[in-house]
């Protein structure tokens, strides 16, 4: 795999970029050449550290983004974004990724090189990401680090349960001032599509069913018509084509039962899928998660009560069932797909906990 880093001035702000293209190796030759021959060395070492290392040299802040977010949204605003959070902020580190898995990596790189305040730019999935580089199997990998959200992607349903504002400037003036909260996370083990163990944290929601087969329909057909429409497109065609599932579901002790189920919605935070309001009373503050179970209804009565789904009146729906708990376990005998936050990493079995005040997040006290 090729890699080209490229750094830009002026000197107390660099950019670097990892690409897996063959053409980066060229034009990573070429650049390096250019410094040894007009005897940039600096330049060159710093061109150097960052293929090596990321050399993060100590920077307290170092920003994440994602300039694919958005269909691209992100990469065309990157630069003025990028103005706006060095005339409040000052000098910081800025890493760009091309590729899943290179924010998680970024991040848990930074936190262990100096730095303490990680800004995600991007879409739920890059914040996904993030918040695994924050976390290890007993916490926070730094402690004492803090994250924060410029929420740009197709979807960013977990800003609508936080006080994370819309806008880069915005969440750049609460950088600024410090404002802070702690958030509960979810820690999930499951299978994934090798079938071997995994781990993953989340921040918003967990669920199985119908929603892994949705995730799995718009990951195959991309989001080129908006997170909603793109969502809400891919739960119709699969409404026809989905089969409720046998699963046995248990929260903590409470509940222990078999279920047929549409959809099961393990809920940090109320929404999910492009604004479909799962959980209307979770708080990813509560030390707790929201259940949501979407039990045996009929084709019919889903349609019929689909914009309740929307607008927050779903647990009026009879046959849909809402549990609280700090533990959910479920088991299948048929595959079941999940949905973590937006990505489609497994199936069934899972064993889901909450991890509360997990995570130091900036957010506005109102």
């Amino acid at each position: 795999m090729a890699i080209k880093a490229h750094f830009k001035k002026p000197r107390d702000y660099e950019e670097t970029v990892i690409s897996g293209l063959d053409l980066a190796c060229y034009f990573f030759e070429i650049d390096c050449l250019r410094d040894i021959i007009t005897k940039d060395l600096d330049t060159l070492n710093n061109r150097l550290g960052g293929v090596i290392g990321m050399n993060i040299d100590g920077h307290k802040i170092t920003f994440i983004v994602n300039p694919s977010a958005a269909m691209g949204a992100v990469g065309r605003a990157w630069a003025q974004i990028r103005m706006t959070a060095k005339d409040r902020l000052g000098s910081f580190r800025s890493l760009i990724t091309t590729g899943q898995g290179d924010a998680e990596r970024f991040a848990r790189y930074a936190l262990l090189n100096g730095t303490e305040l990680i800004v995600c730019v991007g879409g739920d999935g890059t914040f996904n990401e993030i918040i695994n580089g924050f976390m290890g199997e007993n916490g926070l990998v730094k402690q004492d680090s803090r994250i924060a959200f410029i929420p740009m992607g197709t979807g960013c349903d977990f800003i609508k349960s936080v006080r994370i504002p819309k806008g880069p400037e915005n969440v750049i003036n609460l950088i600024a001032n410090s404002q802070t909260r702690a958030i509960d996370l979810g820690s999930v083990k499951f299978r994934d599509h090798s079938g071997k163990r995994s781990q993953r944290f989340f921040h918003n929601v967990l669920s199985f069913g119908l929603g892994g087969e949705v995730v799995k329909r718009v990951e195959r057909r991309g989001k080129a018509l908006g997170g909603f429409i793109s969502f809400i497109r891919a739960t119709m065609v699969s409404l026809f084509t989905f089969n409720k599932k046998r699963i046995r579901l248990k929260v903590d002790d409470s509940f222990d039962r078999y279920i047929t189920s549409w959809h099961v919605a393990v809920a940090n935070g109320q929404y999910q899928g492009g604004g479909m309001r799962i959980a209307p009373h979770a708080d990813p503050e509560d030390g707790l998660f929201h259940v949501t179970v979407i039990g045996d209804l009929s084709l019919s009565k889903i349609l019929i009560n689909m914009p309740k789904l929307y607008n927050g009146d779903i647990l009026e729906v009879a046959g849909v069932l809402s549990i609280k708990g700090k533990r959910v376990d479920a088991w299948s005998d048929q595959g079941v797909l999940l949905d973590l936050d937006g990505e489609q990493p497994g199936r069934l079995p899972v064993t889901v906990e909450i991890v509360p005040k997990a995570l130091p997040i900036v957010a506005s006290e109102n």
